[in-house]
Protein backbone atom coordinates (compact mmCIF):
# COMPACT_ATOMS: atom_id res chain seq x y z
CA UNK A 1 0.00 0.00 0.00
CA UNK A 2 1.56 3.32 -1.06
CA UNK A 3 1.37 6.14 -3.56
CA UNK A 4 -0.41 4.07 -6.20
CA UNK A 5 -3.36 3.53 -3.84
CA UNK A 6 -4.05 7.24 -3.28
CA UNK A 7 -6.35 9.77 -4.92
CA UNK A 8 -4.17 12.78 -5.63
CA UNK A 9 -5.11 16.31 -6.62
CA UNK A 10 -2.82 19.19 -7.55
CA UNK A 11 -2.92 22.47 -5.67
CA UNK A 12 -2.89 25.10 -8.41
CA UNK A 13 -1.98 27.88 -6.00
CA UNK A 14 1.50 26.48 -5.33
CA UNK A 15 2.12 24.31 -8.43
CA UNK A 16 1.96 25.63 -12.00
CA UNK A 17 2.12 29.18 -10.68
CA UNK A 18 4.57 30.01 -13.47
CA UNK A 19 1.44 30.01 -15.65
CA UNK A 20 -1.54 32.38 -15.59
CA UNK A 21 -4.35 31.11 -13.38
CA UNK A 22 -6.63 30.19 -16.28
CA UNK A 23 -3.93 28.02 -17.89
CA UNK A 24 -3.18 25.96 -14.81
CA UNK A 25 -6.10 23.49 -14.92
CA UNK A 26 -5.13 22.39 -18.44
CA UNK A 27 -1.48 22.10 -17.39
CA UNK A 28 -2.47 19.79 -14.53
CA UNK A 29 -4.51 17.70 -16.94
CA UNK A 30 -1.59 17.54 -19.37
CA UNK A 31 0.57 16.21 -16.54
CA UNK A 32 -1.89 13.38 -16.08
CA UNK A 33 -4.01 14.58 -13.17
CA UNK A 34 -7.79 14.64 -13.11
CA UNK A 35 -8.39 16.68 -9.93
CA UNK A 36 -7.24 20.06 -8.60
CA UNK A 37 -7.64 22.29 -5.58
CA UNK A 38 -7.14 26.01 -5.02
CA UNK A 39 -6.52 28.62 -2.39
CA UNK A 40 -8.92 31.56 -2.88
CA UNK A 41 -7.47 32.88 -6.17
CA UNK A 42 -8.47 36.53 -5.80
CA UNK A 43 -6.40 37.65 -2.82
CA UNK A 44 -7.57 41.26 -3.09
CA UNK A 45 -11.25 40.48 -3.46
CA UNK A 46 -13.58 38.19 -1.56
CA UNK A 47 -16.28 39.04 -4.10
CA UNK A 48 -14.77 39.12 -7.60
CA UNK A 49 -16.76 39.97 -10.68
CA UNK A 50 -18.98 37.18 -11.94
CA UNK A 51 -17.05 37.24 -15.20
CA UNK A 52 -13.87 36.24 -13.32
CA UNK A 53 -15.64 33.39 -11.57
CA UNK A 54 -17.13 32.24 -14.87
CA UNK A 55 -13.76 32.33 -16.62
CA UNK A 56 -12.13 30.13 -13.98
CA UNK A 57 -15.08 27.75 -13.99
CA UNK A 58 -14.80 27.43 -17.77
CA UNK A 59 -11.04 26.81 -17.58
CA UNK A 60 -11.57 23.99 -15.06
CA UNK A 61 -14.39 22.45 -17.08
CA UNK A 62 -12.55 22.77 -20.39
CA UNK A 63 -9.51 21.03 -18.88
CA UNK A 64 -11.68 18.11 -17.82
CA UNK A 65 -10.48 18.20 -14.21
CA UNK A 66 -12.53 18.07 -11.03
CA UNK A 67 -12.25 20.85 -8.44
CA UNK A 68 -12.08 18.93 -5.17
CA UNK A 69 -11.06 21.64 -2.71
CA UNK A 70 -11.32 25.43 -2.37
CA UNK A 71 -10.24 27.87 0.32
CA UNK A 72 -12.48 30.62 1.53
CA UNK A 73 -11.01 34.13 1.31
CA UNK A 74 -7.88 34.16 3.48
CA UNK A 75 -6.29 37.58 2.94
CA UNK A 76 -2.86 37.90 1.35
CA UNK A 77 -1.98 34.24 0.80
CA UNK A 78 0.77 33.66 -0.09
CA UNK A 79 1.94 36.61 1.93
CA UNK A 80 1.65 37.85 5.49
CA UNK A 81 -1.88 36.63 6.17
CA UNK A 82 -3.05 33.20 7.31
CA UNK A 83 -6.79 33.64 7.03
CA UNK A 84 -9.33 36.30 7.90
CA UNK A 85 -12.14 34.79 9.93
CA UNK A 86 -10.71 35.54 13.40
CA UNK A 87 -9.43 39.04 12.53
CA UNK A 88 -11.85 41.70 13.81
CA UNK A 89 -13.02 44.47 11.54
CA UNK A 90 -12.60 44.61 7.79
CA UNK A 91 -11.01 41.17 7.34
CA UNK A 92 -13.78 39.37 9.19
CA UNK A 93 -16.34 41.26 7.12
CA UNK A 94 -14.54 40.23 3.93
CA UNK A 95 -14.64 36.62 5.05
CA UNK A 96 -18.38 36.82 5.67
CA UNK A 97 -18.94 38.47 2.30
CA UNK A 98 -16.99 35.64 0.69
CA UNK A 99 -18.83 32.72 2.30
CA UNK A 100 -21.73 32.49 -0.14
CA UNK A 101 -19.53 33.43 -3.12
CA UNK A 102 -17.03 30.66 -2.40
CA UNK A 103 -19.76 28.14 -1.61
CA UNK A 104 -21.63 29.05 -4.78
CA UNK A 105 -18.52 28.68 -6.92
CA UNK A 106 -17.71 25.35 -5.30
CA UNK A 107 -21.25 24.12 -5.86
CA UNK A 108 -21.13 25.11 -9.52
CA UNK A 109 -18.22 22.71 -10.01
CA UNK A 110 -19.30 19.92 -7.68
CA UNK A 111 -16.55 20.74 -5.16
CA UNK A 112 -17.29 19.15 -1.79
CA UNK A 113 -14.60 20.59 0.51
CA UNK A 114 -14.10 24.19 1.67
CA UNK A 115 -11.07 25.20 3.74
CA UNK A 116 -11.35 28.03 6.27
CA UNK A 117 -7.98 29.31 7.49
CA UNK A 118 -8.27 30.64 11.04
CA UNK A 119 -6.21 33.83 10.80
CA UNK A 120 -3.31 35.29 12.77
CA UNK A 121 -3.39 36.69 16.27
CA UNK A 122 -3.69 40.48 16.22
CA UNK A 123 -1.62 42.64 18.55
CA UNK A 124 -3.77 44.40 21.12
CA UNK A 125 -6.79 42.12 20.66
CA UNK A 126 -7.78 39.61 23.33
CA UNK A 127 -7.27 36.09 21.95
CA UNK A 128 -10.58 35.07 23.54
CA UNK A 129 -12.32 37.78 21.49
CA UNK A 130 -10.70 36.44 18.33
CA UNK A 131 -11.70 32.90 19.18
CA UNK A 132 -15.31 33.92 19.77
CA UNK A 133 -15.39 35.73 16.41
CA UNK A 134 -13.79 32.71 14.76
CA UNK A 135 -16.45 30.38 16.08
CA UNK A 136 -19.22 32.69 14.84
CA UNK A 137 -17.70 32.80 11.37
CA UNK A 138 -16.89 29.09 11.25
CA UNK A 139 -20.50 28.30 12.12
CA UNK A 140 -21.62 30.42 9.17
CA UNK A 141 -19.07 28.69 6.93
CA UNK A 142 -20.13 25.23 8.09
CA UNK A 143 -23.77 26.07 7.43
CA UNK A 144 -22.92 27.30 3.93
CA UNK A 145 -20.90 24.17 3.24
CA UNK A 146 -23.79 22.04 4.48
CA UNK A 147 -26.17 23.75 2.07
CA UNK A 148 -24.09 22.54 -0.88
CA UNK A 149 -23.39 19.10 0.55
CA UNK A 150 -19.77 19.92 1.38
CA UNK A 151 -17.48 19.56 4.37
CA UNK A 152 -15.69 22.37 6.16
CA UNK A 153 -11.93 21.95 6.65
CA UNK A 154 -9.96 23.44 9.54
CA UNK A 155 -6.20 23.34 9.15
CA UNK A 156 -3.21 23.34 11.47
CA UNK A 157 -0.24 25.29 10.11
CA UNK A 158 3.31 25.29 11.46
CA UNK A 159 4.71 27.59 14.11
CA UNK A 160 8.12 28.34 12.51
CA UNK A 161 6.54 29.71 9.32
CA UNK A 162 3.32 31.02 10.88
CA UNK A 163 4.30 32.31 14.34
CA UNK A 164 1.12 34.35 14.80
CA UNK A 165 -1.26 31.53 13.81
CA UNK A 166 -2.82 29.90 16.89
CA UNK A 167 -3.62 26.48 15.40
CA UNK A 168 -0.13 24.99 15.19
CA UNK A 169 -0.83 21.43 16.31
CA UNK A 170 -3.25 18.69 15.36
CA UNK A 171 -4.99 18.80 18.78
CA UNK A 172 -5.51 22.58 18.49
CA UNK A 173 -7.15 22.30 15.07
CA UNK A 174 -9.25 19.28 16.03
CA UNK A 175 -10.39 21.14 19.13
CA UNK A 176 -11.83 23.85 16.90
CA UNK A 177 -13.43 21.18 14.67
CA UNK A 178 -15.19 19.77 17.72
CA UNK A 179 -16.39 23.21 18.85
CA UNK A 180 -17.84 24.00 15.43
CA UNK A 181 -19.65 20.67 15.23
CA UNK A 182 -21.02 21.14 18.74
CA UNK A 183 -22.27 24.62 17.82
CA UNK A 184 -23.93 23.63 14.54
CA UNK A 185 -25.02 20.06 15.16
CA UNK A 186 -24.17 19.39 11.51
CA UNK A 187 -21.04 17.29 11.97
CA UNK A 188 -19.51 18.54 8.72
CA UNK A 189 -16.46 20.29 10.20
CA UNK A 190 -13.35 18.16 9.72
CA UNK A 191 -9.60 18.29 10.18
CA UNK A 192 -7.29 19.15 7.28
CA UNK A 193 -4.22 17.01 8.03
CA UNK A 194 -1.23 18.63 6.31
CA UNK A 195 1.68 16.29 6.96
CA UNK A 196 4.25 18.94 6.07
CA UNK A 197 2.95 21.47 8.60
CA UNK A 198 2.60 18.84 11.32
CA UNK A 199 6.14 17.59 10.71
CA UNK A 200 7.47 21.15 10.93
CA UNK A 201 5.82 21.32 14.35
CA UNK A 202 7.69 18.20 15.41
CA UNK A 203 4.55 16.15 15.88
CA UNK A 204 4.54 12.36 15.96
CA UNK A 205 2.90 11.78 12.57
CA UNK A 206 2.00 8.08 13.03
CA UNK A 207 0.38 8.96 16.36
CA UNK A 208 -1.53 11.88 14.81
CA UNK A 209 -2.82 9.59 12.07
CA UNK A 210 -3.89 6.94 14.55
CA UNK A 211 -5.67 9.46 16.73
CA UNK A 212 -7.29 11.73 14.16
CA UNK A 213 -7.78 9.82 10.89
CA UNK A 214 -11.49 9.45 11.64
CA UNK A 215 -11.90 13.23 11.96
CA UNK A 216 -9.85 14.02 8.85
CA UNK A 217 -11.63 15.40 5.81
CA UNK A 218 -8.61 16.12 3.65
CA UNK A 219 -4.87 15.46 3.58
CA UNK A 220 -2.10 17.56 2.05
CA UNK A 221 1.53 16.64 1.58
CA UNK A 222 4.96 18.10 0.92
CA UNK A 223 8.32 16.75 1.96
CA UNK A 224 10.34 18.20 4.82
CA UNK A 225 12.74 19.93 4.92
CA UNK A 226 12.10 22.26 2.00
CA UNK A 227 8.39 21.79 1.24
CA UNK A 228 9.34 20.08 -2.01
CA UNK A 229 8.06 17.02 -3.82
CA UNK A 230 8.07 13.63 -2.11
CA UNK A 231 11.62 12.30 -2.10
CA UNK A 232 13.28 15.71 -1.82
CA UNK A 233 13.29 15.57 1.98
CA UNK A 234 13.19 12.92 4.67
CA UNK A 235 9.50 12.36 5.42
CA UNK A 236 8.31 8.77 4.80
CA UNK A 237 5.27 10.06 2.93
CA UNK A 238 4.43 6.82 1.12
CA UNK A 239 4.44 4.95 4.42
CA UNK A 240 2.38 7.63 6.17
CA UNK A 241 -0.25 7.69 3.44
CA UNK A 242 -0.40 3.92 3.61
CA UNK A 243 -1.06 4.17 7.33
CA UNK A 244 -3.84 6.68 6.66
CA UNK A 245 -5.48 4.27 4.22
CA UNK A 246 -5.28 1.45 6.74
CA UNK A 247 -6.85 3.78 9.32
CA UNK A 248 -9.83 4.27 7.00
CA UNK A 249 -9.01 7.51 5.20
CA UNK A 250 -9.94 7.19 1.53
CA UNK A 251 -10.25 10.86 0.60
CA UNK A 252 -8.13 13.14 -1.53
CA UNK A 253 -4.43 13.81 -0.98
CA UNK A 254 -3.55 17.32 -2.08
CA UNK A 255 -0.12 17.92 -3.61
CA UNK A 256 0.75 21.22 -1.97
CA UNK A 257 4.48 21.43 -2.51
CA UNK A 258 6.93 23.75 -4.24
CA UNK A 259 8.29 22.51 -7.58
CA UNK A 260 11.75 23.90 -6.90
CA UNK A 261 13.88 25.43 -9.62
CA UNK A 262 12.14 23.57 -12.45
CA UNK A 263 8.83 23.81 -14.28
CA UNK A 264 5.96 22.32 -12.29
CA UNK A 265 5.33 19.74 -15.01
CA UNK A 266 8.73 18.21 -14.13
CA UNK A 267 7.99 17.98 -10.40
CA UNK A 268 5.94 14.76 -10.52
CA UNK A 269 8.56 12.21 -11.45
CA UNK A 270 8.10 10.53 -8.05
CA UNK A 271 4.58 9.45 -9.11
CA UNK A 272 4.07 7.15 -12.13
CA UNK A 273 1.80 8.74 -14.71
CA UNK A 274 -0.70 5.90 -14.44
CA UNK A 275 -1.15 6.73 -10.72
CA UNK A 276 -1.93 10.42 -11.25
CA UNK A 277 -5.52 10.32 -12.51
CA UNK A 278 -8.09 9.61 -9.82
CA UNK A 279 -9.57 6.15 -10.02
Amino acid sequence: MGFADQRFNVNLSILFTELPLLERPAAAAAAGFSAVELWWPWIDSPTPEQSELDALKKAIEDAGVQLTGLNFYAGQLPGPDRGALSVPGAESEKFRANIDVAAGFAASLGCKALNALYGNRVEGVDPAEQDALALENLVLAAQAAHRIGAILLIEALNQPESPLYPLVSAPAAVGVVDKVNAATGLGNATFLMDLYHLSMNGEDLPAVIERYAAKTGHVQIADNPGRGAPGTGSLPLEELLGQLRKAGYDGWVGLEYKPGDRPSAEAFDWLPREARAAR
